[in-house]
């Protein structure tokens, strides 16, 4: 798709989804869209089968979760599970000011990642090649991050008492989630809460669930 025709499409999906973007913004998910894609035809990144849903899915409605951050105070964000960037990079895209870490096992994902930090010059921002659970291993990561963000995992006891290792209290496990399940999580480990589940894309029936970190 020619960068005009990409240009003009982001503009009405955004439009049509109520999410302002602005100049540079958009300057900088089309960057990030146009990498992806590039990328996306050597090896699997991700699926860009439909535009306006790849558009949707990928760049608008990580940008539209923005709107949960705790923005009173500095965002230190772990991503798990990045793959191809989506949510992490367009969210970071949006709030530069967020500290990401993002964690992907696959090597030649892991190394899209990098370079797309380094095409977007992205600052204060790391990868890490691993299975998040390697990382409950470094001390130095445990309850540093006031976000964890991950899509589309299935929640068990197991995989919540990873994720909470790694939020500070009071912090935020935002998942993204797809219109199927219930609007409150089935299983919830404490010291986790559920604070609530939120619309998302209306085309694509999204969802994000917020889970908290209390004082244990």
């Amino acid at each position: 798709m020619a960068q005009r025709d990409l240009r003009s499409r982001l503009a009405r999906r955004a439009a049509k989804s109520n999410v302002f973007l602005t100049e540079e913004l958009s300057d900088g998910l089309l960057a990030y869209y146009e990498l992806l894609s590039r990328w996306n035809r050597k090896i699997n990144l991700t699926s860009l089968d439909n535009a306006d849903q790849s558009i949707d899915r990928l760049l608008l409605e990580p940008v539209l979760a923005t709107r949960h951050l705790p923005l009173s105070e500095p965002i230190h964000q772990l991503d798990v599970g990045s793959g191809g960037g989506s949510p992490a990079i367009p969210m970071k895209l949006a709030f530069p000011q967020i500290h990401l870490r993002m964690v992907e096992v696959k090597a030649r994902k892991s190394a899209f990642l990098r370079e797309a930090v380094r095409h977007l010059g992205l600052e204060n921002t790391a990868v890490e090649a691993a299975r998040y659970e390697e990382l409950l291993a470094r001390p130095e990561l445990h309850e540093t991050s006031n976000v964890v963000s991950v899509r589309a995992v299935r929640l068990e006891a197991r995989v919540l008492t990873s994720f909470q290792a790694f939020l500070a209290v009071g912090g935020r496990l935002m998942l993204f989630r797809g219109p199927s399940g219930p609007e409150e999580p089935s299983v919830i480990i404490p010291p986790l809460q559920w604070v609530g589940t939120y619309p998302l894309m209306e085309s694509l029936r999204s969802r994000l669930t917020i889970l908290t970190k209390s004082i244990r």
